[in-house]
C-alpha cells in the first residue's frame, strides 16, 4: 500500500531507502524536542505541555507534508522564531504567551492566504538575495547570543554591556563541552550529532548533580495547559501587528527557501518537470496554524531534511516516517524534562554558526546591498529583536538605493515592507 501511494520506484528510491532516510532526518532534527520546551518555557508556559505540543506539531506538519505534497521534508517548530516569540515578544515587549500564540495563528492565516493567491511567490521574487541571506545570518547571531547568555559564557556588564562570564564554572564548561562534541561529530558526518551532544551533556550533568534523572519513558504528559490557549483578539493589539509581519516575513524567507532548496537537491524541482511546490507551501502554511492551536511557535520546513535526501529519500514516505518517530518521542518526556539549559545552549550555538554561513551570499562589493545586509544581521542580536533587524535592513535598503539613483532596483515588495516598518516606528 505504501509503495502504491508514494510510488518511490518512480523517483528512483525504494520503501527501505525511504525508511532509512526518514530515520536519518529525524535524528538530525529531533534536537528540537529538547530545545523548544527550554526556550518557550521561559515565557511561563508549561514545559511538559510544550514538549507534547512540539512533538505533535512536528508529527502533524510532517504528516501533512507526506500526504499532501508527498515530499521528503520534515516539519517542526522553527529555530529563531521560537526565540523571538519567547525573548522578544513575551520577554522584552511584555505581551502574554497567549497573545503571542494568537499572533502566530494570525500569521499562519495570512501565510495561507499569500500561498493560495500566489502573492507568496511574488514576495519571494521581490526580496533581494542579500537581504534573505542577511535575515538567516542575523537570526543565527540572535540565537548565538541567547545561547551564550543562557549558558553563562557571556554575562551582562555595566561598562561594556556584555563580557565573558566565569567559564571555569560547571555550567559554562558543560556548554563548551557540548559544543565541541556536536561540532566534532558533525565534522565526522555522524548522524544526529546535535542530539547526541545534548544527551551526552545531560548524562554528565546528572552525574555532577546539575540535573536529576527522572526516568526515560512514561505516558505523555497533558497538553491541556497550552492547547487552544491562544488569545487571538489580544494579538490584534497594535503593538503586535509588526510582530505578525515579522512572523510572516521570516516564514516566507525560511520555509520557502528550505522547501525549494531541499526539493532541488532531491531533483523534485527541475526545469520542465511537474512538481508539487504549491502543495508543499500549502502544507507548510497549514502546519503553522495547527502548531499555534497546539501551543507552540511557528512550525516550518527543516533544512535538516537535506540529510534524508542525501540518504536517498525522494517521496512523502520519508516525511511519514519522520511523523511516526515524532509521535514515538512523546513517550520520552521524563528524559526531555531532565535536559538542562547547559545541554540545549550548545545546540543553539552550533545551529547559530551554521546559519551564519548565509553571509557568503551577500554581494559585499555593492555597498547598497552590503550595508543593509550588515545592518540586518547586526541589529537582531544587538537589539535582541528580529523585528528591529528586519526594519533597519529593509528601510536602509530602500533609502540607499534611492539616494544612489537606483530606485528602480527596489522591487515593490521591498518598498511595501520598508514602508510598513516605517509606520511601525511612527506608531510605537
Amino acid at each position: 500500500m505504501l509503495e502504491a501511494f508514494f510510488n518511490p520506484k518512480q523517483e528512483g528510491s525504494s520503501v527501505r531507502t525511504e525508511i532509512i532516510a526518514g530515520v536519518t532526518t529525524f535524528l538530525t532534527m529531533s534536537y528540537i524536542i529538547f530545545v523548544n520546551p527550554e526556550i518557550l518555557s521561559t515565557t511561563g508556559m508549561d514545559r511538559n505541555a510544550i514538549f507534547v505540543a512540539t512533538c505533535v506539531a512536528a508529527a502533524l506538519g510532517s504528516l501533512i507534508m507526506a500526504l499532501v505534497a508527498r515530499w521528503p521534508i520534515g516539519m517542526a517548530p522553527g529555530m529563531g522564531l521560537n526565540a523571538f516569540f519567547a525573548f522578544t515578544v513575551v520577554g522584552a515587549m511584555g505581551f502574554t504567551w497567549q497573545q503571542a500564540l494568537g499572533a502566530v495563528f494570525i500569521s499562519g492565516l495570512i501565510f495561507l492566504l499569500l500561498t493560495v493567491t500566489g502573492i507568496r511567490s511574488w514576495l519571494i521574487a521581490g526580496i533581494p538575495q542579500s537581504m534573505r541571506s542577511a535575515v538567516a545570518a542575523g537570526i543565527g547571531l540572535f540565537l548565538g547570543i541567547i545561547a551564550l547568555k543562557s549558558s553563562g559564557i557571556v554575562v551582562a556588564s555595566q561598562a561594556t554591556l556584555v563580557e565573558l562570564g566565569k567559564v571555569t564554572e560547571t555550567g559554562p564548561l558543560l556548554a563548551i563541552l557540548g559544543f565541541f562534541i556536536i561540532a566534532a561529530l558533525d565534522a565526522l558526518k555522524v548522524r544526529g550529532a546535535i542530539l547526541i551532544g545534548i544527551l551526552v551533556v545531560t548524562v554528565v550533568s546528572m552525574i555532577l548533580g546539575v540535573s536529576h534523572f527522572n526516568g526515560v519513558v512514561s505516558m505523555p504528559p497533558s497538553i491541556a495547559p497550552t492547547f487552544l490557549q491562544l488569545d487571538i483578539l489580544g494579538a490584534l493589539h497594535s503593538g503586535l501587528l509588526h510582530v505578525i509581519l515579522v512572523f510572516v516575513l521570516v516564514e516566507v524567507f525560511d520555509a520557502t527557501g528550505t522547501l525549494i532548496g531541499v526539493a532541488k537537491r532531491a531533483k523534485l524541482i527541475e526545469e520542465g518537470k511537474p512538481n508539487r511546490l504549491g502543495r508543499a507551501l500549502l502544507a507548510d502554511s497549514t502546519a503553522i496554524i495547527a502548531g499555534s492551536l497546539l501551543g507552540t511557535s511557528s512550525t516550518t520546513a527543516y533544512v535538516e531534511s537535506a540529510s534524508g535526501v542525501q540518504a536517498g529519500g525522494r517521496t512523502g514516505l520519508t516525511a511519514l516516517v519522520i511523523a511516526i518517530l515524532f509521535l514515538a518521542a512523546l513517550f520520552f518526556s521524563p528524559l526531555a524534562g531532565a535536559v538542562p539549559v547547559y545541554a540545549t545552549a550548545p545546540a543553539l550555538l552550533y545551529v547559530a554558526g551554521l546559519m551564519m554561513r548565509e553571509l557568503v551570499e551577500v554581494e559585499w562589493e555593492d555597498i547598497t546591498e552590503a550595508a543593509p545586509a550588515a545592518l540586518t544581521a547586526m541589529m537582531m542580536p544587538l537589539t535582541y529583536s528580529i523585528a528591529n533587524g528586519l526594519a533597519f535592513g529593509f528601510i536602509s535598503y530602500a533609502v540607499l538605493k534611492t539616494l544612489t539613483g537606483r530606485v528602480r532596483d527596489v522591487h515593490p515588495a521591498t518598498w511595501i515592507v520598508a514602508i510598513l516598518f516605517v509606520i511601525r516606528f511612527a506608531i510605537v
